[in-house]
């Protein structure tokens, strides 16, 4: 038998979604699964997005160009002007999703073997990303402790070597919900201009900010206009994860002419995904105001909720609809499973993610899972109950 590659023998299932096996059997037995393991947000996408598709009457669904429709990518640069950035379409690539834009960033700017310093805990499929182009993730540990704060200027320097060609940000943070103030903004900026490195931001949840916070994108930190790489997604934002829409943004005309070379090879971004993510550019304020709200609500429920049953820390997260919660357990995969595998409350379990996929360093997370608060709060309620009794008869509690 033919031996697969070394890349292929190595790359890592999702932590996500690797246990979709187990909540499948589950559901067959007759039992009620509360889905807190990925970020598939219950919002409906926005109507004239939806109507968009469904009033095409185009006679050929045709190549696009491989940069993405013009029309889409000048009102992209519309969009991105009325929060501050201020970009041209040639500065935009439009991409399968945001996963294909943080794959063809990588691709176009490090060789294989650099490396790029990511805050763990990070978005699970940096991993695999960066295998795919044979680059070198070096971790840089947060902690709960201090709800994931961004490490100081002496932590990144301990580990910055000559390999070391990019540092990554999820802002606001999947995992964690964590968002990024200027001060830790202006720290980064700081390394990356002293050791010139490339400052790959990834901003798709950028709308989801609370309590009076705002976002600062990094496309506005000043002297860094060649080193910002800004990856998107509609996914988020509109409530439209399935249309696979990104973008890559950047003011160096290189990486930019390069991505387009990449985009080539791949010829083109989806046709009907462009056309719903364009139409999703006249989505009315309210709309926005609406998911706004519930979002709050959800949080406030949750963080109050958990944090009420005993050996359990949740942070309050500021952005997003994530969080990382520590809970008296030993392991949270095997907690995980367990869930879905051994018990059932009323006949209801919960499905998570553990945290420990969200690591890149051995060891870190066992005690934590991610928790996404994408599901109405009646859902929640009944979610975070079946934890709640789970914890109380799980074998492996600490």
């Amino acid at each position: 038998m033919p031996q697969l590659s070394e890349k292929g023998k190595i790359m890592p299932a999702s932590p996500i979604r690797k246990l979709v096996p187990y909540a499948d059997a589950a559901k067959k037995r007759g039992v009620k699964v509360y889905h807190l393991n990925i970020g598939q947000p219950d919002i409906v996408t926005p109507q004239c997005a939806l109507d968009a598709v469904k009033a095409y009457d185009g006679k050929v669904i045709e190549y696009s160009h491989s940069a993405g429709n013009l029309s889409y990518r000048k009102g992209l640069t519309e969009y991105y002007k009325s929060i501050g950035i201020n970009i041209t379409e040639d500065e935009i690539i439009v991409t399968n999703g945001g996963s294909e834009a943080i794959t063809i960033a990588m691709m176009a700017c490090l060789n294989p073997g650099d490396e790029i310093i990511i805050p763990e805990p990070f978005y699970t499929n940096y991993n695999s990303f960066a295998l795919q182009a044979g680059v070198k993730v070096v971790p840089i540990k947060t902690t709960i402790a201090n709800d994931f704060a961004l490490p100081s200027i002496e932590d990144f320097e301990k580990i910055i070597n000559p390999r070391t060609k990019a540092i990554m940000i999820c802002n606001p943070n999947n995992p964690t919900g964590y968002l990024y103030s200027a001060a830790e903004l202006e720290t980064l900026r700081q390394i990356v201009l002293k050791y010139d490195l490339f400052l790959f931001a990834d901003e798709v949840y950028r709308e989801f900010c609370y309590d009076g916070n705002s976002h600062i994108s990094c496309m506005t930190l000043k002297g860094l206009e060649n080193n910002v790489v800004l990856m998107d997604s509609v996914s988020k934002r509109y409530s439209m994860c399935g249309v696979r829409v990104g973008a890559i943004i950047s003011h160096n005309k290189e990486l930019i002419n390069a991505a387009l070379r990449f985009g080539q090879a791949r010829l083109c971004p989806p046709f009907y995904g462009q056309l719903a993510a364009e139409a999703a550019l006249k989505t009315p304020k309210d709309y926005f105001d609406g998911v706004y709200n519930e979002y709050i609500a959800r949080r406030d429920y949750m963080v109050k909720a958990l944090n009420e049953i005993p050996g359990v820390y949740c942070p309050k997260p500021k952005g997003a609809f994530y969080t990382v919660v520590k809970l008296p357990i030993d392991d949270s995969e095997r907690f995980a499973r367990w869930l879905l595998e051994e018990f059932q409350y009323e006949n209801k379990t919960v499905m998570v993610a553990p945290a420990a996929g969200f690591y890149s360093t051995k060891g870190c997370g066992l005690d934590e899972v991610r928790i996404a608060y994408v599901l109405k709060i009646d859902d929640l309620k009944e979610a975070i109950k079946c934890l709640a009794e789970a914890l109380k008869v799980y074998p492996g509690r600490k």
